[in-house]
């Protein structure tokens, strides 16, 4: 196998590939990438046979080839070599790697070793404009559970109903849901693994320009050009979150998020994580006030804001209810409450397109 291809371009393009790798594998072989040359470049396929990513590479192909080498020391060459065209000999597993007055001989493994990806047989697809993933993706996946005994809530449920897409994620104590417009005519339920969708976002670019996702029988595939990326999806049932997304609001508040991010920040400096990072917030006559104490002293917040309805006392895990104010775009959000023991449900002011809802942490009426 012989090929030469520039050194800018493969770096970028083994970086991506590196995250369908993962540090868990058991199989040796899977720490490596598959390089193919082949008449219209260089295609590099890396698996950990839950992740799977194929990108491809314009080069110069002298002679056809695979061979499979250790990610990291591919990846480490590779990167340290000068901006310049780099040149591959591969003979019998030994590699020869030159560029400029560089040269390196290592040695890889039979690419014929390397497991065939599963072959699959697209049967809906859709497109979506990359920077709106990128969003949906940061704006779900956080909420997703690590908790490996509720595997279907590891991963962020993409329902298409409708002609809406909806991201969907949740883990015991707070929600996350983003909407979008879809031209697409499917009608179709997957769960895509947290982590699938977090190595997915750092391959995206945040550009306005659209990728196709294609859905097949337990997987789904992201086709971003010149890089593909497929995934297993996760089984079982997901939570049926629309029973606790509640429209009889007894109290509203107009805030500004900034505002009321900062006023988290500050009351959760005294809010111990063995107490749950406990902050207490209390609406009264058109005032938002935090709350939070511990041994070492206590804080008192006043944020200016708009109410509608009735007073209220409500305590939360500082941590969550901050973790989904800070990922909201909307400069000015309205918080809605059904009582001291029911969820928060936050959404910017006139924009439904995000939702994050937090339960809140059961506390005495003689504790505030």
């Amino acid at each position: 196998m012989k090929f030469k291809v520039e050194q800018k371009e493969l770096s970028r393009h083994i970086t991506m590939a590196q995250r369908g790798i993962s540090t868990r594998s058991t199989l040796q072989i899977l720490d490596g990438i598959l390089i193919e040359a082949r008449d219209s470049g260089i295609k590099l396929t890396a698996t950990d046979l839950e992740i799977s990513i194929e990108t491809f590479i314009d080069a110069s192909v002298e002679e056809k080839g695979k061979i499979v080498l250790n990610s990291r020391i591919f990846g480490d060459i590779v990167k340290k070599l000068p901006d310049d065209t780099i040149s591959f000999h591969v003979k019998d597993n030994h590699v020869n790697i030159k560029c400029q007055n560089a040269e390196f001989n290592i040695i890889g493994n039979s690419g014929d070793d390397y497991p065939d990806l599963p072959i699959i047989m697209e049967e809906n697809q859709f497109t979506i404009s990359k920077d709106l993933l990128k969003a949906a993706i940061r704006q779900t996946v956080f909420a997703t559970t690590q908790d490996e005994t509720r595997p279907s809530l590891t991963g962020v449920l993409l329902e298409i109903a409708n002609k809406e897409i909806t991201f969907v994620s949740l883990d015991g104590y707070r929600l996350a849901l983003r909407r979008m417009p879809t031209d697409s005519e499917i009608d179709e339920k997957i769960i895509i693994p947290g982590r699938s969708l977090n190595e997915l976002n750092k391959i995206l670019e945040d550009k306005e320009e659209d990728l196709t996702i294609s859905l097949s029988q337990g997987q789904v595939i992201f086709n971003i050009g010149d890089t593909i990326m497929y995934s297993k999806l996760l089984e079982g049932q997901f939570f049926n979150y629309k029973d606790i997304m509640r429209s009889d609001h007894k109290t509203k508040v107009n805030v500004n998020r900034r505002s009321l991010q900062n006023g988290l920040e500050r009351a959760s400096l005294l809010a111990k994580e063995e107490k749950a990072n406990l902050v207490k917030i209390s609406v009264i006559n058109g005032e938002l006030i935090i709350k939070s104490n511990s041994e070492m002293g206590d804080v008192h917040e006043e944020i200016n804001s708009n109410q509608d309805g009735d007073d209220l006392n409500i305590a939360f895990n500082s941590r969550y209810i901050l973790e989904g104010i800070k990922i909201m775009d909307n400069e000015e959000i309205v918080m809605n409450f059904v009582g001291s023991l029911n969820p928060c449900i936050i959404n910017g002011v006139d924009d439904d397109t995000y939702t994050y809802l937090v339960l809140p942490v059961r506390l005495a009426q003689d504790d505030f």
